[in-house]
């Protein structure tokens, strides 16, 4: 039962086919089993989830329900704020944080009904693809210890492949949604810039961030980031970024109509050959539907690298860092983000012609949509890596930056497996606000 998806936990537990407390007391048995070699999980609430799950349970005795996700486990990414449970951010800082007040989404799936378990590591202020922090040190990826299970929601994948918990919620700022689930083999969504509200997040939506950051679902299967997007979306009256959009469901798209791009080098770094068969696999899956597919990239996506690396961490000396730093108390002597505080500061003229360029950059990319529907890739250039190799490979993880540069609504889904045994994903994105394309393809895929 710990490996179906949430979607089915659910209506089991509706039909009282299972209890809550039963999958709630399987999951943090789970958990005890595998996160001494995992270290994924880094606050539990084991006593507060089991009492919730007894409720639950009395609640659909009575014939009540909360809503979609009533009695299921999840756990959330420590970037998230959680009432009355320790949150660090990563950071040092924030080592005896209790929030008084869940973020949003949270806030959002305990209402349809989850039981949080517990929160999953996360790098500092979730700034790196590899989920080590000075608080709970690394997270180690479930199919090779040695190897990484990406960053920054690395905790969260780490713990769903595992079958410890239903799903998580992640943010990604460079692909922190979509390489973890890729490293990790698990299903992920990065959905459109502005769909889903980051109150109560670690950074906040501000600034030059604010356009790149974004919430998603994590979950095993893609039915469930399905569900969850209808849980999540939509305005907070908190984030002042996320209008009100209407969702579309995924089971209305016709997929034999689709008109199909893909491409398996980006300019930057070519795929490894085991990763390109791999999407080359899951365009001849979406061909079978009738749908059409021609191999083709956006314009400009070779320059993902310079752009996105200039915008995050190549032009104000730091600053930002530096202040969410000192505003969480911890000391620019402890804190693992040097390299940010490293950065130089650049003239105003140059801030302002690396903004003027990432826009006419969205703009060029958005034409794309004028022949194409929907656009595969990979996820990375390489399946999962171990810390030591990040450096030399850090190009690599442009295929992810792409659309958070451009806000397109992008899933990952497991397509494939390496020679080594280890997940290889495949990215799909479509248009703005198109998360039922995206998500309607990277099911048939998964199929």
């Amino acid at each position: 039962m710990l490996s179906i998806s949430a979607t089915r936990l659910a209506a089991a537990i509706r039909d009282r086919r299972i209890s809550s407390e039963e999958i709630v007391r399987a999951c943090l048995d789970r958990i005890e089993t595998v996160n001494p070699t995992l270290n994924a999980v880094v606050q539990l609430c084991a006593d507060r989830a089991l009492k919730q799950a007894r409720h639950a349970d009395q609640q659909i005795a009575r014939g009540e329900s909360r809503g979609l996700l009533h009695g299921v486990p999840m756990t959330i990414k420590d970037s998230f704020d959680t009432e009355g449970l320790t949150t660090t951010y990563g950071t040092l800082g924030c080592i005896a944080h209790v929030p008084r007040k869940d973020a949003t989404v949270v806030a959002r799936v305990r209402a349809a009904g989850a039981i949080l378990l517990g929160k999953t590591n996360t790098p500092e202020l979730t700034l790196s693809y590899d989920t080590f922090n000075s608080i709970y040190g690394r997270t180690h990826n479930p199919y090779d210890p040695r190897r990484m299970p990406g960053g920054s929601s690395g905790g969260a994948v780490a713990i769903i492949a595992s079958c410890g918990s239903f799903f998580d919620i992640g943010s990604d700022l460079g692909g922190s949604i979509r390489l973890p689930a890729h490293f990790s083999g698990v299903a992920g969504l990065k959905p459109t810039s502005g769909r889903i509200p980051r109150t109560g997040h670690v950074p906040p939506p501000r600034g030059l961030y604010q356009r790149m950051s974004h919430a998603g679902p994590l979950a095993r299967y893609v039915e469930d980031l399905d569900l969850l997007l209808s849980v999540l979306a939509g305005p907070d009256g908190e984030d002042p970024f996320i209008p009100p959009v209407p969702l579309r469901s995924s089971s209305d798209v016709e997929l034999g109509l689709l008109r199909g791009a893909y491409y398996v080098d980006d300019g930057v770094v070519p795929a490894s050959p085991e990763t390109a068969s791999v999407v080359e696999q899951a365009v001849l899956a979406l061909r079978d539907t009738g749908a059409s597919f021609s191999e083709a990239r956006p314009e400009g996506i070779e320059e993902t690298i310079e752009i996105h690396s200039g915008l995050l961490r190549g032009w104000d000396g730091g600053a930002l860092v530096r202040s969410m730093l000192t505003s969480l108390g911890t000391s620019l002597d402890e804190t693992t983000l040097g390299r940010y505080l490293e950065a130089k500061t650049e003239a105003p003229h140059v801030v302002v012609a690396l903004r003027d360029r990432w826009d006419a950059w969205c703009a060029r990319a958005l034409s794309f949509f004028d022949r194409f529907d929907v656009v595969l890739s990979p996820v990375n250039a390489m399946p999962a890596l171990t810390p030591e190799e990040l450096p030399s490979h850090y190009r690599g993880f442009s295929y992810t930056m792409t659309h958070n540069l451009t806000g397109w609504p992008a899933a990952v889904v497991r397509a494939g497996t390496s020679a080594t045994g280890l997940p290889i994903g495949v990215q799909v994105a479509a248009a703005p606000w198109r998360e039922d394309v995206v998500l309607a393809a990277a099911r048939r895929i998964e199929q």
